[in-house]
């Protein structure tokens, strides 16, 4: 059983600290905005930067800093002995806590763009989102939605 408790808490880290980060590409609706109307303009890249979003945990950061001083606490138990063996365990827990908590916080970054667009109105736009295509500086594109609601598309 102690063998298999690390393992286990391993898994649930793995498994439910990882964000939901679908909503953040160009290709995904909420569902709010099925069968919606939606404002359609045009425009061109002018300028493309590679960035990441940090994607909020389900759990809010409790699943990688409470699994990790869970396994860290365990691991610290297995050295020494009488009150040695308590202060491992105590190293162990703030160290797995911190190691979790990293771990969760990269678990959740998603690779973006971050697209600076003049529109053919002439404003020029910044919109940042998800990866999921490959942009080029001088494409023209679709700039669907308006808002915190605004999605871009090639043309």
């Amino acid at each position: 059983m102690k063998r298999l408790l690390p393992i286990l808490a391993m898994s649930a880290l793995t498994l439910a600290g990882c964000a939901n980060t679908a909503p953040y590409g160009g290709d995904v609706y909420r569902g709010s905005q099925a069968g919606t109307g939606q404002t359609v303009t045009f425009g061109t890249i002018t300028a493309l930067r590679q960035v990441q979003i940090q994607a909020d945990s389900r759990a809010g950061g409790i699943i990688g800093t409470g699994g990790g001083a869970v396994i860290g606490g365990l691991l610290g138990r297995q050295v020494g002995g009488g009150s040695g063996r308590d202060l491992a365990t105590a190293a162990g827990v703030i160290g797995g806590a911190v190691a979790g908590s990293n771990i969760e916080e990269s678990a959740n970054r998603v690779a973006a763009w971050e697209m600076e667009i003049r529109r053919d109105d002439g404003q020029n736009i910044v919109v940042v989102q998800k990866a999921d295509r490959q942009f080029q500086t001088g494409q023209r594109v679709r700039l669907i939605g308006s808002g915190a609601n605004l999605t871009v598309a090639p043309y």
